[in-house]
């Protein structure tokens, strides 16, 4: 590069007839007009169209009616809120906001004063304490290096040469550990915070509120994927990032400081420059730094349309780079010149000491760090001039190194503020997840409604601020009953289905569900099972007693064995004292034994590409035997299974003590079930005793005026059928 610079400069010489300084002054000038306009042009265009978007909004609120009068618009309802705007008004930074869920973080991450993490920390603290020991002496070996070779001594040369290779043993294993407890430290944190959040999105079934009954997770699988590993990995990057720095800065100066009063030089000159120049560096990058934590948190929260915003990111990151390399390379190397110039240039000669001819009378500076604190003055001869000039390189050699390693430290320190303003960000996104979580497993929901109907009927949904209070009750049944009191159906977005149902169900009084779509009859299953809040009236419901069965069942990821047991494990199983045969016989239950001659209980497959919509309607109802709880919700679960089998399923089911509550469309199925709960699609609802006979007279009445020609009468009598059977028109 400073060859091609070069030729540059020669060129530019011959093309303007002018010397090479003139052109570099040129170069120099343009570079500095480039980077000013890159920093100035931004302030001034916000400036300028922050004026006229004020002018223009001063004209728009003012009106100019034809008798010539002025009066002031009116103003305008306020918009909602936009991402940007939310960003500015919620920007992770260094607050007490952050240091609060920093900590929350930490918490989980390190369990204890006895644990795993703590152990690799300790250890990663003591090999960044001996790195910078091992900075300090590679140092003085450097200088004392330089120094025999000034002299022209090759024995001694030879003999810190092999001290070099020797030293350079530990400080490679040294290195290699320092990044492998990184790494560790990196991984054991990632597994404290994954296990923490998969017991918050499992519990209580927090998994299925966060994403329908709470609007606050944008993206959960995101923050439980990449925002936790992000996290994990900045934090035990960030450790050592600023411990090793600190121990430099600690031990650099303490052995800085004993090397320059070996030169009987000022300790205080030195210092003061230093600590002006980093002092008044942080103060400028921190009044341009951007804000990377919004610009971070707007990248976690906009994956997959990325491109604007990282033109924009990138952007902003290019002049504080400049600045931020003008500043700690040049300007702080400029400045570790004239410190380490100081005591050799303004050296003061202790009195009673023979000055020669050609050199001043200066301090012996040792060869090793050990002999530092204990230096002492030396009385040069005429004939030694070259080993003051020796001294002098040892003590110039050893000092940059030591100012070098120093002001790496700083900058390492002072960089490290923009990684902890990025994790910053990171660590809102998990914090703010563990918290909702939390609190959706405790039934607190905070979800933006589309629209408010507060009231029909003579039930009124209660809000607190603009949140829906669930003001119902759930009691847990001492004898498996199930009791509805003044129970509404109201939907996650407050949609009132049913402003009240009562009912009384028993053990063995199983339940047909009919009605027209969009009645509620999902919806009334989901109270039962707890994924939707009670807002009023009482639910008195067993407790885990309840197997829920919808339409598409979900397969897992496993063995033929997973599919049946879900969401129990295998070792669950061996618990229960359940055994394969048993498995087998399930199987035969559901007409499924031919899967289990074909692939074994412990073959693992695709299963959802496998098996059919039959065989997976099967395989749910092969985990309800399994499980055997009293009462079984099936939603539609067997709509892909034929006639015969399902009947014998069904009659299966009654026969292990299963009470049936079912949502179905076939009238083979009604002889099953011994009452009827049918919604008429308006907000009421009928119970009672199911005629099965009766019900079923009714079906072939209906399915007979089909096949009429079209009349009055029969589009009347079609009307009153489907109302009585709860079907749609």
């Amino acid at each position: 590069m400073p060859a091609v610079v070069s030729k540059f400069l020669e060129r530019g010489e011959k093309v303007f007839n002018s010397n090479r300084s003139l052109v570099s002054g040129a170069v120099i000038a343009a570079a500095l007009f480039t980077y000013a306009y890159k920093i100035g042009y931004p302030l001034i265009d916000s400036c300028v169209h922050k004026t006229n978007k004020e002018n223009l909004s001063i004209n728009n609120n003012l009106v100019i009616h034809q008798n010539g009068a002025v009066k002031k618009r009116q103003p305008l309802p306020p918009a909602p809120p936009s991402t940007k705007c939310r960003f500015r008004t919620n920007i992770p930074n260094l607050n007490l906001q952050f240091i609060l869920q920093f900590i929350k973080l930490v918490r989980i991450m390190i369990p204890g004063v006895f644990c795993t993490e703590t152990a690799l920390l300790t250890g990663h603290t003591t090999f960044l304490f001996l790195r910078t020991f091992l900075s300090i002496y590679v140092a003085n070996l450097e200088g004392a290096i330089v120094k025999y070779i000034v002299k022209k001594e090759p024995r001694n040369f030879m003999k810190q040469l092999g001290k070099w290779f020797a030293v350079a043993i530990p400080a490679t294993f040294i290195n290699s550990m320092i990044r492998y407890l990184e790494s560790r430290i990196a991984l054991s944190f990632r597994s404290r915070l994954v296990e923490h959040s998969y017991r918050l999105y499992f519990n209580n079934q927090s998994y299925y509120r966060v994403t329908v009954l709470d609007g606050r997770l944008d993206n959960c699988a995101q923050r439980l994927t990449d925002d936790i590993e992000t996290v994990a990995c900045t934090v035990s990057h960030l450790y050592g990032q600023i411990t090793k720095p600190c121990f430099d800065i600690l031990l650099m100066a303490i052995a800085l400081a004993n090397l320059v009063k070996s030169r009987n030089a000022n300790l205080i000159t030195g210092p003061v420059i230093i600590s002006g120049v980093v002092v008044f560096s942080a103060l400028i990058l921190r009044l341009v730094s951007p804000k990377f934590g919004q610009l971070v948190a707007q990248e976690a929260e906009k994956k997959g349309i990325l491109v604007e915003h990282l033109e924009h990111m990138f952007g902003v990151k290019l002049w504080f780079v400049m600045l931020e390399q003008f500043l700690m390379k040049y300007v702080w190397s400029g400045t570790g010149m004239v410190v380490v110039s100081l005591p050799i240039l303004l050296a003061n000669t202790k009195p009673g000491t023979r000055k020669t001819k050609s050199f001043p009378l200066l301090p012996s500076v040792p060869s090793t760090s050990d002999e530092v604190a204990a230096v002492l003055p030396v009385e040069a001869d005429p004939d030694t001039g070259d080993d003051n000039v020796s001294e002098r390189t040892h003590y110039f050699t050893t000092a940059k190194n030591l100012l070098i390693t120093g002001s790496n430290a700083v900058e390492r320190l002072m960089s490290s503020y923009k990684d902890i303003v990025e994790l910053a960000g990171h660590t809102a996104r998990v914090a703010n997840m563990f918290t909702v979580l939390e609190e959706a497993s405790q039934g607190i929901y905070h979800k933006t409604l589309v629209a408010k109907k507060e009231k029909v009927g003579d039930f009124e949904i209660e809000f607190k601020g603009d949140q829906p209070v669930a003001k119902g009750k759930l009691i847990h049944s001492a004898h498996n009953e199930i009791i509805l009191k003044n129970v509404p159906i109201v939907t996650p977005n407050c949609d009132i289905i049913c402003p009240s149902l009562s009912l009384e169900l028993r053990p063995g009084q199983h339940l047909l569900i009919t009605g027209p779509n969009g009645c509620g009859k999902s919806s009334l299953f989901r109270i039962l099972s707890g994924l939707w809040p009670i807002y009023g009236g009482e639910l008195h419901a067993p407790k885990n007693s309840m197997f829920y069965i919808p339409q598409r069942p979900y397969m897992v990821i496993g063995n033929l064995r997973d599919q049946v047991i879900y969401p129990d494990t295998y070792a669950d199983m061996i618990n229960k004292q359940v055994t394969e045969e048993d498995l087998r016989k399930i199987m035969q239950m559901v007409h499924l034994e031919h899967i289990v001659e074909r692939d074994t209980f412990n073959e693992v497959k695709d299963w959802t590409d496998i098996l059919s919509g039959g065989e997976k309607q099967r395989m749910a109802i092969a985990r309800l035997f399994y499980h055997k709880p009293k009462y079984a919700l099936l939603d539609e679960c067997t709509s892909a299974v034929s006639i015969d089998v399902e009947s014998h399923i069904y009659q299966s089911a009654i026969d292990m003590g299963i009470t049936l509550l079912t949502i179905t469309h076939r009238p083979t199925l009604w002889k099953f079930h011994t009452h009827i709960l049918q919604f008429d699609g308006t907000g009421y609802w009928e119970f009672s005793v199911l005629n099965f006979s009766n019900r079923l007279h009714l079906k072939k009445e209906k399915e007979e005026l089909l096949k009429e020609e079209p009349s009055a009468e029969r589009t009347n009598r079609l009307n009153e059928l489907d109302k009585l059977l709860g079907e749609d028109t």
